[in-house]
């Protein structure tokens, strides 16, 4: 029996298209159930942090780089919705890789934010006070956490490698 293609009649709406995006800046990775659009020229870490330089460093030496850190989609997706947060450190305090800097609580868990940077802390982001579903939301660009100035984590991967650490993060979880 021959099949004929379904037509849509003509008076129907076109159908939505994809959000778009741009691939020069934008690597899409879907792996089992899990997908994101990481966008590319930004550090990340194993513990599902993205770091991007937000201010290169002075030229004078007076003032090291200035960095925006966020959690990675891979990380709101373990955390659930957020629906609160908190920092402990203050603008303008010391801070270490590693060091925990604040916190946030979502419906599934309850985790520490860290340090990703060596230097100073310069603020937490004020639009997660009246809206803190925007970290889970958009979490590369409206829901970034914090801003710090120094060195990134010496271990901070491009976007490659943090895709092999998703991958293996993945194949963990699914083992």
């Amino acid at each position: 029996m021959d099949c004929e293609p379904i037509q849509p009649p003509v008076d129907a709406a076109p159908a939505a298209k994809a959000t778009p995006y741009d691939p020069a800046a934008v690597v899409i990775y879907k792996r089992n159930r899990f997908q994101s659009r990481l966008p590319k020229g930004r550090l990340y870490t194993r513990s599902h942090f993205w770091l991007e330089q937000v201010e290169p460093p002075a030229a004078d030496g007076s003032a090291a780089a200035l960095y925006r850190v966020g959690f990675t989609r891979f990380a709101t997706r373990m955390l659930g919705e957020i629906v609160e947060h908190g920092f402990e450190a203050k603008p303008g305090a010391p801070v270490a890789v590693g060091q925990t800097v604040g916190w946030v609580e979502g419906f599934k868990a309850i985790s520490d934010v860290y340090g990703v940077v060596a230097g100073t802390f310069a603020g937490g982001n004020p639009e997660l006070d009246a809206d803190p579903s925007r970290i889970d939301k958009d979490p590369y660009h409206a829901g970034w956490l914090y801003l710090a100035r120094g060195t990134p984590e010496p271990n901070s991967l491009d976007v490659d490698g943090y895709i092999s650490v998703l991958d293996a993060t993945i194949d963990k979880m699914l083992g």
